[in-house]
């Protein structure tokens, strides 16, 4: 996963809490607008520093400001679990 141990502890809290499939559904639904929001996460990383999350943040402006970044996260998402 190309070093993004922030991002997957996220994702892995979300599958834990069942949140994943509900996760999946928005990134496709709003994949078109996955650059903007790229730029806007990029704007509040300062402020996700003050709680230890902006090294998350910063890995998830990368996944989303690519193709393969989206593919990645979404392959991440749809894992069934068997890590």
């Amino acid at each position: 996963m190309n070093g993004r141990s922030e991002i997957a502890g996220w994702i892995a809290h979300a599958k834990r809490r069942g949140g994943a499939p509900f996760l999946l559904i928005l990134l496709e639904s709003f994949e078109p607008l996955a650059p903007v929001l790229a730029q806007g996460l990029l704007v509040a990383q300062p402020l996700a520093n003050l709680w230890r999350g902006g090294a998350a943040l910063g890995e998830l402006v990368e996944l989303l400001e690519e193709p393969e970044g989206l593919s990645e996260l979404r392959a991440l998402l749809a894992d069934d679990g068997a890590e």
